[in-house]
């Protein structure tokens, strides 16, 4: 009980090149539900304008600051870092879903569009007295081998369900410091030193602010957008690489159950 989803980070803040560019995990903490008063930031932004307007007894402010102190302090007084992999790997693979649903909707529509334009539908159907200009054709969507990303996930959760059961509780000092300084690189793994297509600064594969979305996020981004753009080849070699990071990642996950092999 007590637990809650946490959504995936695009950009907007400093975090970006923290997580999206280092692969260090990060954390974006705020309030939401009440109006947002109608604008971002603006030249009116001001000590005035905050307690004027925005939170004038800094309920808000002083709420945020605890709850973001309180979870530096669990942390950071931690013996052992409060990591799980469960989670993570149930979300990753809802977004192999995900791309693979998209590939499919976009067989959908381009077979859909080629049959209406070779049977004359859409001529049929156009208004006389507008002119009519006829849609092209779209070429065939082939399909893609997902199979590295299915199998890099499903040891992942094989690994993280062995993580899970580790009687971690019992560790000594010696396994504490061991497995510490695996859990906080973790997510460096998740990363590939060559980039994201186009913009190589973004290294992180889970996840990166879309291409044309600004802030918004898109996940697993190396296969998402090349299926968004029609960029077939492209999108494989984006399953292929998203599927090296994540074995990369669960290699540590497996260095720290090995911390508690028998000998």
């Amino acid at each position: 009980g007590g637990e809650f989803a946490l959504g995936p980070l695009g950009s907007g803040s400093d975090f970006t090149p923290f997580l999206q560019h280092l692969g260090i995990a990060s954390m974006s903490v705020g309030f939401g539900g009440e109006s947002d008063g109608g604008e971002y930031h603006s030249i009116y932004d001001s000590y005035d304008d905050y307690i004027k307007f925005k939170d004038f007894d800094f309920a808000y402010g002083v709420t945020l600051a605890k709850t973001l102190g309180r979870s530096v302090l669990r942390i950071a007084n931690a013996d052992i870092l409060p990591f799980e992999f469960q989670h993570f790997t149930k979300t990753v693979q809802q977004y192999g879903e995900e791309v693979k649903k998209l590939l499919e909707t976009s067989r959908i529509q381009a077979e859909d569009n080629n049959r209406l334009v070779k049977e004359g539908r859409y001529e049929a159907a156009a208004d006389p007295k507008m002119p009519f200009v006829q849609p092209k054709l779209m070429a065939d969507v082939p399909f893609l081998n997902f199979a590295p990303l299915e199998n890099a996930l499903a040891r992942l959760e094989t690994s993280a369900n062995n993580y899970a059961a580790l009687p971690t509780t019992k560790a000594n000092a010696a396994q504490m410091k061991q497995l510490n300084d695996i859990l906080y690189q973790t997510e460096r793994y998740l990363t590939d030193e060559v980039g994201l297509p186009i913009r190589p600064w973004y290294r992180h594969q889970i996840y990166a602010p879309g291409f044309y979305t600004g802030y918004g996020v898109k996940t697993l981004p190396a296969i998402r957008e090349a299926i968004e753009g029609k960029k077939w080849s492209e999108a494989q070699t984006g399953i292929e690489t998203i599927s090296r990071a994540l074995g990369k990642f669960t290699n540590q996950i497996d260095a720290a159950t090995g911390l508690f092999a028998k000998p």
